[in-house]
């Protein structure tokens, strides 16, 4: 599954676009996780979300403070999940994306450099 998340402030849905398999460089191995097609970004970056369920997500991404900076909701289904992160808008930082299920769990989390 392929879902455009456009990270310009704070939207609140991410649409699904087309099914897609997934890159050898963003498999997951466990049930659930997060992988990015790269820890370094300049405009936008590709990432894998493996879910364990079918289910609505909200992914937060923060400051490397834990400071929201953009908040999305997507539809994942059980297993891999293509989505892209476009980053264009944010600052040069670090930050973080972090994942929660639809009950506010944590489900994953990584960090990334914004070029």
């Amino acid at each position: 599954m392929v879902a455009l998340i456009l990270f310009a402030g704070c939207s609140k849905n991410a649409s699904t676009i087309v099914d897609q398999q997934i890159p050898s460089g963003l498999n997951i191995a466990g049930p659930v996780g997060i992988k990015l097609q790269t820890t370094f970004v300049s405009s936008d970056v590709s990432m894998n979300v493996k879910s364990d369920v079918t289910q609505t997500v909200t992914i937060k991404i923060l400051t490397i403070a834990n400071n929201v900076v953009s908040k999305s909701v997507a539809n994942v289904q059980s297993g891999d999940n293509l989505l892209k992160l476009y980053t264009s808008a944010f600052p040069s930082s670090a930050y973080r994306i972090a994942v929660y299920d639809s009950k506010g769990n944590l489900i994953a989390i990584t960090d990334f450099n914004k070029l």
